[in-house]
């Protein structure tokens, strides 16, 4: 029974080995000596530092002092040296035996290559002595049925003979139920003819190998395995036994699933966002491209890139930036960015935008980084450039449509004054007899509307050429009820009810009287737009001046309209902003430079019902120019207009 219990476990094709309560190992299988290529009393003596990869063997420790002092099972991830020299990932999973008062008595473990298996004739056994004085029938059983893996074996055609107690209690069988074939009833019905197909391939060849199935654990859940099968040969080379473990290796499939997704995703986000990854050895000059990268430079992919290969895309115009980016990885610069361009034969372009940052964890110079194609970006910018020149073309030749029409308008009615005037004159001086005083009448108006519209002119040129605005008493009540001469025919054909409410005596303001009646046609027309679609109320629109306070003067227009269209009142005095369908959206800016220009301020206000006002104030004269008096004389100039 020792006999065949010690090989089983020399036979197992998985790394065995127990160790004392307090961690010293004290036995060691055959397969752990192969694999590192140690003797066994050299091996027994655990000389962690030659086996651990040196940058990881105080890691290691600390895990397995660890894992001891919790007196909890535990695994522990290590790069173990093979006997050829070379470091594999090996996982080691351990578990403590205790013995009837729950103490440890020993530690119990299985190392696992996480790597490609090894080839069938490294794993053949050989004979070796024991020398542990814990080697008893009834250690070795305890050991076998402690490891923490699902440990069975079989006769030569296949039939298992044996399973560890870790196997039985996972699958939840009695050893006579699972002896034979009927171990195959814990397999997954779509793996097992795979599996026994795999099996059976192993007992023709009489060779190791492997395979993954999932297995049906006592409560139901299936798990996926890897089934490692090792023969043991008698002395004619005839397998006599077959000996093997199975792993759990579901969380790691999950996290191979999981990888792969997450593979597909970032391949599928870089398809979308034009976007490829590389890596740039510089000294090896060793270059990795993702699928993406290649698509971008339309190289064949899993071909080999050089800088040489990439330099073939790049235009004569750009090929100083390259040998620039050359230089500076060679000198080692932690980052640097680029936006280049790549020609084909066909004469097509590229627009590319570069991001590399070294790496600071290798032993050479290496860069990771994106290439991102930018160039619909770089085209649909150009494209906007155009359009942006085109507007701006199309807002200046529309911006003279509306300035001539504005100056024609604001010309007209002193023009047509002057028409009128001087037609009424002819008359009155044709008559039989002349009527003098009333040609002289009409004659003094025909000047006045000449000086009004000569006043016009030159205010426009100074308003237009920034001049500085020339102060003078305004009656704001007489330049208003002017303006409202002006609008009257255009507001009764907009069915417009206007009305008007001046504060008698209202203090005279300084500033240029034919700029403050600008704005305030600009803020009567606009009231009356507002009102154009307007059907279920009447159009009322007011005027109202009144004193502001602090020696300022304010006049206000109420519509009952379309309201301001917008939360925030400021956003109608932006230029070019209208909800006008024909509209420029420059008279309320333009009114509130002209205000500000006088020393006011200008402002809008929604109502809780429909509509808006429109207000502004400005200084009195006393205020803004104390040499001038509010005199009756100062008052009748203010009221003519007259400078």
């Amino acid at each position: 029974m020792q006999v065949e219990l010690a090989r089983l476990l020399d036979s197992l094709p998985a790394m065995v080995w127990t160790a004392l309560p307090d961690g010293h190992v004290n036995f060691i299988n055959r397969r752990w000596l192969e694999y590192v290529g140690q003797p066994a009393e050299e091996a027994r003596r655990w000389d962690w530092e030659a086996l651990i990869h040196p940058d990881y063997v105080s890691a290691v420790v600390a895990d397995w002092r660890s894992i001891v002092a919790s007196g909890q099972r535990g695994e522990i991830e290590a790069l173990l040296r093979r006997f050829d020299g070379q470091y594999r990932a090996v996982l080691m999973r351990c578990r403590p035996i205790r013995d009837e008062q729950g103490r440890i008595s020993r530690w119990c473990a299985i190392a696992t290559d996480l790597e490609d298996s090894r080839s069938a004739d490294e794993t053949q056994p050989r004979d070796i002595d024991f020398q542990s004085p814990n080697s008893s029938a009834e250690n070795l059983q305890l050991t076998i049925d402690t490891i923490p893996a699902a440990v069975w074996s079989a006769r030569p055609d296949g039939s298992a003979d044996f399973f560890n107690r870790h196997y039985l209690d996972y699958i939840g069988l009695p050893l006579e139920e699972a002896l034979g074939w009927g171990w195959t009833q814990a397999i997954h019905p779509d793996d097992l003819p795979k599996l026994l197909d795999t099996w059976r391939a192993l007992s023709i060849l009489g060779k190791a190998g492997e395979a993954e199935a999932r297995i049906r654990r006592h409560d139901g859940e299936y798990r996926w395995f890897l089934f490692r099968a090792s023969p043991r040969r008698d002395r004619k080379g005839e397998v006599a036994k077959w000996y093997g473990f199975n792993t759990d290796i579901e969380d790691r499939r999950q996290m191979e699933g999981r990888l792969r997704r997450s593979e597909a995703f970032l391949a599928e986000g870089q398809h979308l966002a034009r976007m490829g990854n590389f890596s740039w050895r510089v000294a090896s000059g060793e270059i990795i491209w993702s699928e993406q990268l290649y698509r971008i430079f339309e190289f064949e992919p899993g071909t080999a890139v050089t800088l040489d290969r990439i330099a073939i895309r790049v235009p004569p115009e750009d090929v100083p930036m390259m040998v620039d980016m050359v230089g500076r990885a060679q000198r080692g610069e932690t980052d640097f960015e680029y936006q280049h361009r790549i020609m084909f034969a066909d004469g097509r372009i590229k627009h590319l935008h570069l991001i590399a940052h070294r790496a600071t964890d290798r032993d050479e110079v290496e860069y990771i980084g994106a290439v991102l194609d930018i160039t619909q970006r770089r085209v649909s910018e150009e494209t906007l450039e155009r359009v942006r020149s085109e507007l701006a073309q199309v807002t200046r030749i529309m911006s003279l449509g509306a300035l001539t029409a504005s100056i024609a308008h604001e010309v007209n009615q002193p023009l047509s004054g002057i028409v009128t005037n001087a037609g009424t004159c002819l008359r009155m001086l044709s008559a039989d007899p002349p009527n003098i005083e009333i040609a002289k009448e009409t004659a003094r108006r025909t000047i006045r509307d000449g000086n009004r519209a000569a006043d016009i002119i030159a205010q426009l040129r100074a308003l237009f050429s920034r001049k500085t605005v020339r102060y003078q008493p305004v009656d704001l009540n007489e330049a208003a009820r002017e303006v409202l001469a002006l609008v009257a025919g255009d507001l009764q054909r907009n069915h417009v009810v206007l009305h008007a409410e001046f504060v008698d005596r209202l203090p005279l303001v300084g500033g240029d009287r034919i700029q403050l009646q600008q704005v305030i046609m600009n803020l009567l027309r606009n009231a009356s737009d507002a009102m154009r679609d307007v059907d279920d109320r009447p159009r009322q629109l007011s005027i109202k001046t009144e004193p502001g306070g602090d020696d300022h003067v304010k006049l206000t227009v109420r519509d009952v309209g379309v309201g301001l269209g917008t939360e925030d009142p400021d956003t109608v005095f932006q230029a070019f902003y209208t909800t006008k369908s024909d509209g420029m959206g420059i008279g309320l800016s333009v009114s509130r430079s002209i205000i500000e220009s006088h020393g006011g301020r200008l402002w809008a206000e929604g109502h809780d019902g429909p509509g808006a006002s429109f207000s502004f104030t400005i200084p009195s004269s006393a205020k803004s120019n104390p040499g001038i008096p509010d005199t009756d004389a100062t008052r009748a100039s203010a009221t003519t207009g007259s400078s």
